[in-house]
């Protein structure tokens, strides 16, 4: 006597389509037959769960199971909607939806999608500040185009009768794989194209232009629908993945969108201040050095940065000031420091005051 649905799938009479899925999806993966080989009870368990799965799960099905049980689906009166109802007849789609495959051979032959190409791209900083467009040469596959991706003249593959697929059976379990003679396709070459040779694709060289947008950085993608390999049989192409690597900039370090460039000054315009001309992305800019500026001290150029990717605006520019000492001394300069190193004498100046003030913490 045949148990209740319910009861084989462990579920309550008001569960879910979710829970019924779950549920069986759990019984299918212990039972399965793969996994318990010679096994009869394990298949008869296997066997019984997709039957109450494929009632279950089907809402009409599953209204007249609930009113009239077992009963009412061998009862084939008019009307029936389990009239000539096989409870395993959509085995193989459950099959595909939980384990990724077909146990009953149904074509998965035919055209093929191509593959997806990367093409990886140096391109300039000025790129990546202005925007530009880049040449690419792209080795490929394309369609041939005598055959139309055919190959050449095709007829049903006689292994497989078109299936793409051959079946094996053990008891009342299927199992298809792939047809070798056309792998899957469901055809046979009768007469091989004279261009491509039966293979339907010709490698060929093309030049596309590709768009680059103002602030990529290295390691943003582009994607170019259609422009990777051709497909199989007249599948569609692929697309086509443009990597962005950008050069370095001799002048500029990048953050994001904000960009840090290094100042030189000599002493005397750090001291006295002075007005100096400084590179940009748009170019040069002139700031005001204020008097008494240190090494490490920052200046901001708001908005003169690179351009947000994918939004308005711009970053900003850091000026980092750098006082430079020289190294080689005329008499006459030497002369002038001795000079100041006399008139300044003892003068405690902030930062030297701070850090005396820290040393003296530290020690006492």
């Amino acid at each position: 006597m045949k148990r209740d649905y319910y009861d084989v799938l462990g579920v309550d009479r008001g569960a879910a389509a979710d829970d019924l899925k779950r549920a069986y999806r759990k019984l299918a993966h212990q039972y399965h037959p793969d996994k318990n080989p010679d096994d009869a009870e394990a298949e008869a368990r296997f066997k019984e769960a997709s039957e109450a799965y494929a009632v279950l799960s089907d809402p009409e099905k599953r209204a007249v199971y609930d009113r009239h049980g077992h009963a009412g689906i061998s009862g084939g009166g008019a009307g029936d909607p389990f009239a000539g109802f096989d409870p395993l007849s959509n085995f193989g789609d459950l099959f595909s939806e939980f384990f990724g495959g077909d146990i009953f051979g149904r074509r998965r032959g035919g055209a093929q999608r191509g593959a997806d190409l990367r093409y990886d791209l140096e391109v300039e900083f000025s790129v990546v500040a202005n925007g530009g467009d880049e040449e690419l040469r792209l080795p490929r596959h394309e369609t041939c185009e005598d055959c139309n991706g055919l190959g050449g003249e095709r007829t049903t593959c006689p292994a497989c009768e078109g299936q793409g697929s051959v079946q094996l059976q053990q008891g009342f379990f299927r199992i298809s794989r792939t047809c070798d003679r056309c792998s899957g396709t469901g055809q046979s070459l009768r007469r091989a194209c004279d261009r491509c040779r039966g293979k339907g694709r010709i490698e060929q060289v093309r030049t596309r232009s590709v768009r680059i947008p103002a602030g990529v950085d290295t390691g943003t993608r582009l994607r170019l629908s259609g422009e990777g390999e051709a497909g199989l049989l007249g599948g569609p192409p692929g697309d086509l993945y443009v990597v962005i690597h950008v050069a370095d900039h001799p002048l500029f370090e990048r953050d994001g969108a904000d960009l840090l460039c290094e100042l030189p000054l000599s002493i005397a315009q750090a001291a006295l201040g002075a007005k100096v001309d400084v590179p940009t992305v748009t170019g040069p800019a002139e700031i005001e050095i204020k008097p008494g500026t240190q090494s490490g001290d920052l200046l901001r150029l708001r908005g003169q940065g690179l351009p947000r990717l994918g939004s308005s605006g711009r970053g900003d520019q850091l000026i980092r000031m750098f006082v430079e000492v020289p190294t080689k001394l005329s008499a006459e300069q030497r002369e002038l420091l001795e000079k100041f190193a006399e008139l300044a004498g003892d003068e405690v100046t902030p930062l030297r005051r701070g850090f005396l003030n820290k040393l003296k913490d530290l020690f006492d």
